[in-house]
C-alpha cells in the first residue's frame, strides 16, 4: 500500500453527544477536591509560555462559518483529549477570540481568558487516563489587530498562516507540535465561495439558507502548525501524480489559467523526491495560491500547511528555474515537518535545513544558478562554510535558536551545511539510509535532534554523536571532511545573518 493506515474515531463521535469521562473503559467518578491545575507550558525552549500540560489531544473537530456581510467567523471547535494526571483545571492556546461557551463532556464548565490562555475549570475535576470531549463555541474577526495572527485576510475571504505559534488566533488549541492530532473540519460559506481545509473533501451540503458546507478529513495526524482552513473566490483543479497519488490544487478562479504552467510542475517534483525519500506520506497533495498580494496581507512566499501548500499567488507566475526549487522546498516538508514535526521549536533546523538541501540539491541538477551566482552544491556549501563562525555568532548553533533569531538563514542553509557534512563523512548511499530510517521511524509523530544523531549513529554503524554535536550546538564551525582546503572567514560585527523580514520562509536557499 502506498500508505500506512490509521484506524481514528469518525467526526460524529467528536460533534455528537458527549460520552461519559472513562478510565481504562469504565465510567468513574472523581472523588471531589483531587487532582491540581494543569501546568500552563509544555517547555519548549524557543516559546516557553506554548502548549499545555497534563492531557494530549486525540482530535479536534473545527466547524467554522464565514459570514461575508460582516467578514466574520462563527466557530466550534470540539476537542477529544485524554488527561495525563487528575486535573482540578486545564487550559487551551487561545488569543484574540471571542469566548461564548465551554462545555466539559456535555456539562458547562467555567472559563476564562488569561494573555493566550483560556484556562477551564469543569463541574467535576478529571481522573488520570480519562477521555474528555471538550466543546469551545466562540466567534472570531480576522482582521483584528493582534501582535502575531493566523488570519491572511483576502478580499473574498480568508487563508491561515499558523507557523510557527499561532494556530490559537484561529482556534483553541494545544498549539505545540509534539501533540499532533487528528483532524476534520466542516466550513460553512455563503453562495459564490468554497470553503477549503486539509485533506480530502468527505461531503458537501446545500444548507436551506443557501450556504453550503464543506467538510474535509486529513487521514494522518497533524501539528497545529500546519492546519489550513481557506474560504475565497476558488476553483478545484485535480490531476493525477506519480503512483496514482491524487493532486489537488486549490486556485483564485481569476488566475487559474495564468496559474496552470505553475502547477504542472507538481507531478514531476512529487516524482523527483519519491525516488530520494520513499512514497509521498499523505493521502493528497496540492498548491494554494492564496488570493492576496497584499505585503500587509501575506508577507512570505509560501507555507507547508499540510496537503496543501500555501503560496502567494505572483510568485507562481514566474518562470520555472525562478520558482522549482523553491516548490521543491516546500513540498519536502511534507516529510521533515509534516510527516515527522519538531519536537520542540529548537528542532527546526530538521524542518528548514532538510526542505532546502533537496531543494537546492533539485536546482543544481537542472543547471540552474541561484540567487548568489552559484550552480553547483560544492561551491554554495564552500561559500556558506565561510560564514560559518559569523553565523553562529550572530545566529547561534544552528540547533540552538531562540524566538528572535527562529528564522534566519541558519536554520536554513546552516541546516544544509551540516546535512552536507553529514554525507560528505558517511557517503551518499549510508546518508540516504539514515534519511529513510528516520522518517520511517519517527512518522506521524514528532522529533528531537537528538533522535536524528541516535538514528545517524545506528544506520552508519558508528557514533556520530561527537561530530553532529559539534556541528549542530559548537560555537566554532568544525572542519569540513573531505575538503580540508576550506576556511571559515573571521568574525566581522560588520555582517550580519540574513534574517526574515516578515516572511518564515523567505531566507530560504532555494529562492
Amino acid at each position: 500500500m502506498r500508505y500506512r493506515t490509521r484506524v481514528t474515531a469518525p467526526a460524529a463521535a467528536l460533534i455528537g453527544t458527549a460520552a461519559a469521562l472513562t478510565v481504562g473503559g469504565t465510567a468513574q467518578a472523581t472523588e471531589k477536591g483531587k487532582g491540581t491545575p494543569g501546568p500552563e507550558t509544555l517547555g519548549d525552549p524557543v516559546f516557553p509560555s506554548l502548549g499545555n500540560d497534563g492531557y494530549r489531544v486525540a482530535a479536534y473537530h473545527l466547524d467554522l462559518a464565514y459570514d461575508a456581510t460582516t467578514r466574520l467567523v462563527d466557530a466550534t471547535a470540539t476537542l477529544r483529549i485524554r488527561t495525563t494526571q487528575a486535573l482540578t483545571r486545564l487550559s487551551l492556546d487561545a488569543l484574540g477570540l471571542d469566548i461564548r461557551s465551554v462545555r466539559v463532556s456535555g456539562r458547562a464548565a467555567a472559563f476564562e481568558q488569561v494573555d493566550e490562555k483560556l484556562r477551564i475549570t469543569p463541574a467535576r475535576p478529571l481522573p488520570a487516563r480519562a477521555r474528555v470531549t471538550v466543546c469551545v463555541e466562540y466567534g472570531a474577526d480576522p482582521r483584528r489587530a493582534l501582535a502575531h495572527t493566523a488570519w491572511v485576510v483576502t478580499p473574498d475571504g480568508f487563508a491561515v498562516c499558523p507557523q510557527p505559534d499561532s494556530a490559537h488566533t484561529v482556534f483553541p488549541c494545544n498549539d505545540h507540535p509534539s501533540d499532533k492530532a487528528d483532524f476534520t473540519f466542516r466550513v460553512t460559506v455563503p453562495a459564490g465561495l468554497r470553503g477549503v481545509a486539509n485533506g480530502l473533501a468527505t461531503g458537501t451540503e446545500t444548507l436551506a439558507d443557501g450556504r453550503t458546507a464543506y467538510t474535509y478529513r486529513s487521514r494522518e495526524p497533524m501539528a497545529t502548525e500546519l492546519v489550513q482552513i481557506t474560504v475565497g473566490d476558488y476553483v478545484v483543479k485535480d490531476r493525477q501524480g506519480p503512483n496514482g497519488l491524487p493532486l489537488r490544487d486549490v486556485v483564485p478562479a481569476a488566475r487559474a489559467d495564468a496559474l496552470e504552467p505553475a502547477l504542472a510542475l507538481t507531478p514531476g517534483l512529487v516524482g523527483w523526491l519519491e525516488q530520494r525519500l520513499g512514497a509521498f506520506p499523505f493521502e493528497t497533495y496540492g498548491l494554494l495560491p492564496c488570493n492576496s498580494d497584499d505585503p500587509a496581507a501575506f508577507d512570505f512566499t509560501g507555507l507547508e500547511t499540510q496537503t496543501l501548500t500555501l503560496y502567494k499567488p505572483n510568485f507562481l507566475l514566474q518562470e520555472e528555474k525562478k520558482i522549482g526549487s523553491h516548490m521543491m522546498h516546500e513540498l519536502v516538508h511534507s516529510w521533515f515537518g509534516n510527516l515527522v514535526s519538531p519536537a520542540t521549536w529548537a528542532d527546526l533546523w530538521l524542518n528548514e535545513g532538510h526542505a532546502d538541501f533537496y531543494g537546492l540539491l533539485y536546482r543544481y541538477e537542472r543547471g540552474w544558478t541561484d540567487s548568489l551566482g552559484y550552480s553547483t552544491f560544492e561551491d554554495r556549501m564552500k561559500y556558506t562554510y565561510g560564514l560559518g563562525d559569523q553565523w553562529r555568532h550572530d545566529s547561534g548553533p544552528v540547533a540552538a535558536p531562540n524566538a528572535v533569531n527562529l528564522f534566519d538563514s541558519q536554520r536554513y542553509t546552516g541546516g544544509v551545511l551540516v546535512l552536507y557534512a553529514l554525507r560528505q563523512l558517511v557517503g551518499e548511499d549510508v546518508f540516504h539510509a539514515v534519511e529513510r530510517c528516520f522518517l520511517d521511524r519517527h512518522r506521524n509523530s514528532s522529533a528531537t535532534t537528538q533522535d536524528y544523531i541516535a538514528v545517524a549513529s545506528e544506520v552508519s554503524g558508528q557514533d556520530l554523536s561527537g561530530f553532529l554535536r559539534d556541528w549542530l550546538y559548537g560555537t566554532k564551525t568544525p572542519r569540513m571532511p573531505g575538503h580540508p582546503d576550506w576556511t571559515v572567514t573571521p568574525v566581522s560585527s560588520s555582517l550580519a545573518p540574513r534574517r526574515r523580514t516578515g516572511g518564515y520562509h523567505d531566507n530560504s536557499a532555494t529562492l
